[in-house]
């Protein structure tokens, strides 16, 4: 370190701050050390388990039937819409606020207007029902699922993948990515299959407490077997790369392969911590790239990036890991105050410049189309609520001491870090979790929503982190 940083051309103050830092590094290292010893301890794989989420006792037997399912409508549905829309009272925004106090409601008089007047739930229905859809009832709930097979072609070879979404999205953030990898003219095309998460949308709820990530990853793994499937690949953002890294976890010999567009890593051991205080200085000691820093660090700092904006755009989750069925109240009954509870987080979650825009930026990456019928999903659904709960279900225990935060994942595993995503999780961090990384991708643009924000990327890079597993 000393040699590397010609400490002659550096005041006294700047060559005791180096010497403090070298010396930290060095003990750092040693307890790294440590550290990974300790975490080769970590056991490989997470127990299956069992459950029963229906109402009443569970059955001596499951019916196992898979039965086709179409979304429907009535006037009577809409009607009722109009006139909730109609009653609806808006406060007058601060001026000069954009989005920084939620949604701008100068802005959301525009979305309803559009909603009220020129959005065609039935149009949107029949988009809806394009690709085939089932249910099939699993440990007492009625799951509903997308099943997408390509259509044939000479030497193509097919593969299966189950993608899974997360809040507040639906099984609509994949309209757009579905015929990319389905209907696909190169040598490799998927049979795609995309469940809605229990709680969410066309997906029964779970009427008992404890429907957690490692729940769904269950539920998830009994519907491909029911299907046929014995080795899939697995995508997911928000809670589906939760969901998806659970499965991984829990039956590593039946996932061909892991690819996520939401990294998470934990915040802990030595090496971590001590990339944190020093990594924009040293980041060759951490395995940081230029990108790396430049995402973590940026010319804000570290804690204002990473530590202030996710304090100030996680009160949602505070909300719904404790008091869900509160807040669910107010929004499961006004579907202006749905629309604008939801479709904030499809503002800032996209890129956080947004806030200051008082149209949030909407409009640049979704149609007001393809928003609302997101929204229509948990109106009409009236699923706002219990896909709240899975935020209460998963935080009511000390997350920390989870099995699946102590048990490494070791299937080949792809990483698509879009550079507004929430948190940037570098490489380096993510090998504390994922053991088998065959390829990690800094995405051009993109935030959260990556399969509805920006479907190619996503699917060029799921189809060659697949290639390099398949060797092809």
């Amino acid at each position: 370190v000393w040699k590397r940083f010609a400490l002659s051309s550096l005041d006294p103050t700047q060559q005791q701050q180096l010497l403090v830092a070298g010396s930290a590094v060095a003990v750092g290292g040693l307890l790294t050390c440590y550290y990974w010893v300790y975490q080769g301890t970590k056991t490989k794989r997470i127990p299956i388990g069992d459950g029963w989420w229906g109402a009443g006792e569970k059955p001596q037997s499951e019916d196992e039937k898979v039965f086709p399912f179409q979304v429907q409508t009535s006037d009577e549905e809409i009607q009722d819409l109009y006139d909730r829309i109609d009653r609806t009272r808006y406060t007058e925004p601060l001026k000069d606020t954009g989005f920084q106090y939620g949604f701008n409601s100068t802005y959301l008089k525009k979305v309803v207007s559009h909603w009220r007047h020129q959005f065609n739930w039935k149009k949107q229905i029949a988009i809806l029902n394009k690709y085939p859809q089932f249910k099939t009832n699993i440990e007492g709930l009625d799951v509903h699922f997308i099943h997408v097979r390509p259509p044939h072609r000479e030497g193509q070879r097919v593969l299966p993948l189950m993608l899974v979404h997360g809040w507040p999205g639906s099984v609509y953030e994949f309209y757009r990515i579905l015929p990319l990898l389905t209907d696909s003219l190169d040598s490799l095309a998927f049979e795609v299959i995309c469940p809605s998460i229990p709680g969410y949308g066309f997906s029964e709820a779970p009427h008992k407490q404890g429907f957690d990530t490692l729940a769904a990853a269950r539920v998830f793994h009994k519907l491909m077997e029911r299907l046929g499937f014995s080795g899939y690949y697995l995508q997911g953002g928000d809670w589906g790369s939760i969901i998806t890294t659970n499965m991984a976890q829990m039956k590593p010999e039946c996932v061909k392969g892991l690819h996520l567009n939401m990294l998470t890593n934990k915040l802990r051991g030595f090496g971590v911590l001590f990339s944190i205080l020093i990594g924009r200085y040293l980041p060759w000691l951490f395995g940081f790239t230029r990108e790396d820093v430049r995402r973590l660090f940026g010319s804000v700092g570290f804690m204002e990036r990473n530590f202030y904006e996710i304090i100030r755009e996680t009160g949602y989750l505070h909300i719904q890991g404790t008091k869900p069925d509160s807040a669910g109240c107010g929004v499961n009954d006004s579907p202006v105050g749905l629309a604008a509870y939801i479709l904030e987080k499809f503002s800032t979650w996209t890129d956080f410049n947004n806030r200051d825009l008082e149209d949030g930026g909407l409009e640049r990456k979704f149609t007001l189309d393809d928003l609302l019928t997101n929204i229509m999903i948990y109106w009409t659904t009236g699923s706002i609520v219990s896909s709240m709960r899975f935020y209460k279900e998963n935080l009511k225990t000390n997350i920390d001491n989870r099995l699946d935060n102590n048990t490494g994942v070791y299937v080949p595993t792809g990483l698509a870090a879009f550079p507004n995503e929430v948190r940037h999780v570098p490489q380096s961090w993510a090998r504390d979790r994922f053991r088998n990384i065959y390829s990690y991708s800094y995405m051009p643009r993109g935030g959260h929503f990556a399969a509805f924000e920006e479907p190619q990327l996503l699917a060029d890079d799921l189809l060659q982190f697949v290639k390099k597993v398949e060797k092809l």
